[in-house]
């Protein structure tokens, strides 16, 4: 608040030391306003994003995708005409020359279409010696594709028709890899639509008029001119005129803003009712869609440590069934049952593979992505998600974040004869044609209440001093003391307790002059957003703890911290050293949530354990967090916390699940209870292997029910 105050009204007392000027919010507002609309738009689905990491490396959404409707199309008949599936229902399917040949065609169509990517990669998993899921299932549908073409030529009188339960496999397993790349490539879907908006020319203003050049001839300095209804070419500020700006398609909100010289403009928004000119500053990669594209980038690069610990149970789960087929084959083997010994291993082998596995993690992932961005939470990496589960505190910063980073009228006095109304009403009428914050504030509590304001004449703004206009003939002026001082003029005794309480907590203070009169004054103070109260709050009934990092005077610090409720308050801090706060609290044994906005944050995001930046901050705090809010609202923090142990929770409850339905499974079905008559036949752990998968899947559904709405919190 005092950077503005010495802008405008520089002899007001010094509040602190803060670096942080107010305007900085709003100057970096609209930069990465774009982040909101990845999480807006985070539900679409770029079919034709390749990844290139990972098990996914050269395949396509689309892929998987069109492989998994024509696998569930040809699955259906396969299940009906499967002779197992018939005896377990109880039905019988119709005679007709070549019906018993329909699941053996199609479900080699199925292993070699549908399984083709499994196959390859398993392969690949194998040549690396890095067995994993891709491994398991292709084993699984290998033996299950060759015990069911020898049950289907009458081979050595074996009973393995696992034909329904091959396409079933199959299918399911493309389904959990396109959920997961799907979630994966969404955002980039998102970009790239945005991306599609863009203009291809641009209008370059010259020293002989204007020139019609494609978007990628522009450069750093041009000037550019915007016609209404036109996009912004470039990112940059506002040099001259006024526009409201339609930003729905980057923000998500359909609410135009209003920009005006200095003001920056971001490529792809519209200038909807007239022409504003504007200098450009970023181009191409440097603009706030490239960089929001490297964070999509990075978070579909980013690795899960739940996804990790599937990766590492379906490894043990394949060395697990290696290790219980050889067994099984060895041991009725010796008990002088060959085809017994046949039997029982391919059924470990295909029961072995975990379908519920294959989709334990995706889902998970896919649905608390989708829940974050309907929260407006945008997910850089994924461990930043799982990690917030685990913070034991949140560093707020606490210009524009807990606050608006604008000035806010807080208190009036008014001298004795005068009325506290008229005080402020006198100052709107001087303050009626600056453009200045401090100014807008002062206009903005007088119109919210309803004051009728004289008319003022003559505006002059008194450099490091304040301001002055003529009304109804008097020379009001409106400044800080060193206005109070120039004119010679003495504040009344009683008024002079009011600002100096206000100045004690940090408050600039404005005296309202009539002819050499002093009428009374007004506080200016940094808005608390009406939020952030709430997200205190709810934080701490959480068992979180909450601090707060200024580069505010300590009495400026400890006022927001007051009203707020704030636990530890880190004021006077260089921004350099904003971090060291971080490690401080780190050092203490706490895992660090940093919530933040500004280019001096940045470090403090990169060191926390958790970075999340504001979505109306800067492209440096963005390029630093692991999660960026699409929208200001520090509630969204709550969203995070109840998000990740709740994803957490169901990623476990699925992977404890899936892995242990197969530890216990597989004995059975290698006839490690056969002696008391308990044999788990191909059939029976077929069918108890779908059950299973479908639990999985309900499970994971339950996340749909977790209330993430910011504006709800408890």
């Amino acid at each position: 608040m005092q950077d503005h105050q010495l802008m405008h009204h520089p002899d007001a007392p010094p509040g602190g030391t803060r670096t942080e000027p107010l305007e900085h919010s709003a100057a970096h507002g609209a930069g990465h306003a774009g982040h909101a609309g990845d999480a807006q738009h985070g539900n679409h689905d770029d079919d034709h994003t390749v990844h290139t990491h990972g098990q996914h490396a050269g395949h396509s959404t689309a892929m998987f995708k069109n492989r998994f409707w024509l696998t569930l199309a040809l699955s259906v008949p396969v299940v009906y005409f499967s002779p197992m599936m018939a005896h377990l229902l109880g039905y019988m399917p119709p005679e007709f020359p070549g019906a018993p040949w329909i699941p053996p065609v199609l479900g080699t169509v199925i292993f070699l279409y549908g399984g083709q990517p499994f196959l390859k990669g398993g392969l690949q998993e194998l040549k690396d010696r890095t067995p994993g899921m891709m491994l398991l299932i292709a084993m699984a549908i290998t033996v299950a594709f060759a015990a069911s073409w020898v049950t289907s030529l009458g081979i050595g009188g074996f009973d393995l028709d696992f034909w329904w339960e091959l396409a079933l496999l199959v299918a399911i397993m493309l389904l959990g890899h396109w959920i997961e790349m799907r979630a994966l490539g969404s955002a980039q879907g998102a970009l790239d639509a945005l991306a599609a908006l863009l203009p291809d020319e641009a209008e370059r203003i010259t020293d002989g008029g204007t020139e019609t050049v494609p978007v990628s001839e522009l450069s750093p300095g041009d000037l550019v001119l915007v016609r209404p209804g036109a996009r912004m070419p470039a990112d940059g500020p506002v040099m001259d005129g006024q526009a409201e700006f339609d930003e729905s398609m980057i923000t998500g909100e359909s609410k135009t803003v209003a920009r005006g010289a200095g003001d920056p403009v971001v490529a792809g928004t519209v200038a909807t009712d007239s022409s504003v000119r504007v200098r450009v500053t970023a181009v191409g990669d440097q603009t706030a869609l490239a960089g929001i594209q490297r964070l999509v980038e990075e978070a579909q690069a980013s690795s899960s440590r739940a996804q990790a610990l599937a990766d590492r149970a379906a490894a043990f789960l394949f060395y697990f069934a290696a290790g219980a087929g050889v067994l099984t084959f060895i041991a009725w083997t010796l008990l002088g049952s060959v085809p017994d010994a046949v039997t029982r291993t391919v059924t470990v082998l295909v029961i072995a593979c975990p379908h519920a596995l294959g989709l334990a993690i995706p889902l998970v992932i896919a649905i608390s992505t989708e829940q974050a961005a309907r929260a407006g939470v945008l997910i850089k990496n994924r461990m930043a998600l799982e990690r917030m589960r685990t913070v034991d505190v949140v560093l707020f910063d606490k210009t524009g974040t807990l606050t608006t980073g604008e000035p806010e009228l807080k208190d009036i006095a008014a001298a004795e004869g005068a009325e506290a109304d008229a005080v402020l009403a006198l100052a709107a009428a001087v303050e009626s044609d600056s453009e200045h914050p401090v100014a807008r504030a002062i206009v903005r509590a007088a119109v919210a209440r309803n004051l009728a304001l004289p008319a003022a004449t003559g505006f002059t703004a008194l450099t490091g001093r304040g301001v002055r206009a003529t009304v109804d003939g008097r020379a009001v002026h409106v400044g800080g003391p060193a206005l109070l001082r120039e004119l010679g003029v003495v504040e009344p005794g009683a008024l002079a307790d009011s600002t100096k309480a206000w100045m004690d907590r940090g408050a600039a203070v404005l005296h309202v002059v009539d002819d050499g009169t002093i009428l009374g004054a007004v506080s200016m103070e940094d808005a608390v957003r009406p939020e952030s109260r709430q997200a205190v709050t709810a934080l701490q009934r959480r068992g979180i703890k909450v601090a707060m990092v200024t580069g505010d005077a300590r009495q400026v610090a400890q006022a927001v911290a007051a009203d707020l409720g704030i636990d530890e308050v880190f004021a006077e801090v260089l921004p350099a050293d904003k971090d060291k706060k971080v490690a401080e609290l780190q050092g203490r044994g706490m895992k660090v949530a940093m919530v933040g906005d500004g280019v001096n944050d940045s470090p403090a995001l990169a060191r926390a354990e958790v970075g999340i930046a504001i979505g109306a901050g800067t492209d440096v705090a963005m390029e630093s967090a692991g999660v960026v809010l699409a929208g200001n609202d520090p509630r969204a923090v709550l969203s995070m916390v109840d998000l990740s142990r709740a994803s957490y929770r169901k990623m476990w409850q699925n992977l404890v699940w899936a892995t242990g339905y197969n530890i216990l499974s597989v004995p059975l079905a290698a006839g490690v209870l056969a002696f008391a008559g308990v044999v788990l036949s191909p059939a029976a752990g077929a069918v108890l292997m779908s059950a299973s998968t479908v639990v999985v899947a309900l499970n994971a559904q339950l996340l749909r029910r977790l209330k993430l709405n910011p504006s709800e919190v408890r």
